[in-house]
């Protein structure tokens, strides 16, 4: 069986639902793994030490509770309001890939990470990957949405 693409030159290629779902489920389990990867990672360090750091800790326990939450999301939400999921959960990676960023150069709430500290290479990793899925996604078919609205 192959996957057939129909053209319209007003919107493009268009993929036949049976890729559609693929894609979709795609996003779903692999977003939702990074946002739990997101949220083990930092219960990980909180339980390691992190929690005694003043802001940071409670940061940390903050980041595990909407990770998971944004994981049951992304994974339970209609395929309708997905991308209106998917993107808010990317940003939420972004958010916290972005803190781990500053405090490794300036510094966060007075706190300054060191690259070597453990976690601190596949934080970058997991975090990046799940911002580039899930808000990728997001864009993508909130763009689709639009084209087909018009």
């Amino acid at each position: 069986m192959t996957t057939q693409l129909r053209t319209d030159p007003v919107r493009g290629p268009e993929d036949d639902s049976a890729t559609q779902r693929t894609l979709t489920l795609s996003v779903r389990v692999v977003g939702a793994a990074m946002l739990v990867a997101t949220g083990w990672i930092h219960l990980d360090l909180w339980l390691d030490g992190y929690r005694a750091v003043p802001w940071i800790g409670p940061l940390f326990l903050a980041n595990v509770v909407l990770a998971g939450l944004a994981a049951l999301a992304v994974l339970v939400t209609p395929t309708r309001w997905l991308p209106w999921v998917a993107l808010p959960a990317g940003l939420l990676e972004l958010g916290t890939l972005g803190a781990l960023v500053l405090s490794l150069t300036v510094g966060l709430f007075g706190f300054v990470e060191s690259l070597r500290a453990s976690l601190v290479v596949p934080t970058i990793l997991v975090e990046s990957v799940g911002f580039l899925v899930l808000a990728g996604y997001a864009v993508v078919a909130l763009a689709r949405q639009r084209r087909r609205r018009a």
